[in-house]
């Protein structure tokens, strides 16, 4: 009995014993090269959940423009050249983006009457409003990290019919700027990154060049 209760006794030692001695030098080192690894995987994943966060405040608001400028067309007959005109209830400049409008070298009627116009969501953009019928000025950042939004909106008949109406795209850069993408600036115009037409809806100038844009679905 008093045998058993030594060996028992033995055991409980060694076991309370091991359990205090932690972990050995080469097990931490190989515990921090694991998590070291797993790092570098999640981390690029976390920055482009991050981007697209960010992104998804543009495409908003530039998708929102172009449906404010279809109902201001529909009574007004004709494009509001900015953003106080259009009466849109955004910021010109957030943290992330600059907003604006130009109808400049927009498309036109024989009478001269601008029938389409561009609306910019431009990442890290320094944007200066338009007043009366002056557009706003959007100038991106060479060195941002996010993508930037033309919205365009046309008057143009709608496939197979005869009846103009005014017709909207949506297109996203397909690099940022620091990654060598387009640099959107509102003085090139709307027609420098969208296909304007007089029978069909304006689309995004796509190609496989990082200055190309993309179509929002």
């Amino acid at each position: 009995m008093k045998s058993e209760f030594k060996t028992k006794l033995v055991q409980h030692i060694i076991g309370k014993k091991s359990s205090e001695e932690g972990f050995t030098l080469i097990e931490l080192l190989v515990v921090i090269i694991i998590i070291g690894i797993l790092a570098a995987i999640a981390l690029p994943s976390f920055l482009n959940q991050a981007s697209k966060a960010r992104q998804s405040e543009a495409k908003s608001y530039t998708g929102a423009m172009n449906r404010a400028q279809q109902a201001y067309y529909l009574e007004k007959q004709e494009f509001a050249p900015n953003l106080v005109t259009l009466s849109f209830n955004i910021a010109q400049t957030t943290a992330n983006y600059g907003y604006g409008i130009s109808r400049t070298a927009s498309k036109t009627t024989g009478t001269g009457t601008q029938v389409s116009v561009g609306n910019f969501g431009v990442a890290n953009a320094t944007a200066t409003g338009g007043t009366g019928t002056n557009p706003d000025t959007i100038v991106g950042s060479t060195s941002s990290n996010l993508k930037s939004y033309i919205g365009a909106v046309s008057v143009s008949p709608p496939s197979g019919s005869i009846e103009a109406s005014a017709l909207a795209c949506l297109c996203e850069a397909n690099l940022s700027a620091v990654n060598a993408g387009s640099i959107a600036n509102s003085t090139n115009n709307a027609s420098t990154y969208v296909t304007l037409s007089t029978a069909a809806s304006p689309v995004c100038r796509t190609g496989a060049g990082g200055t190309y844009y993309s179509p929002v679905q």
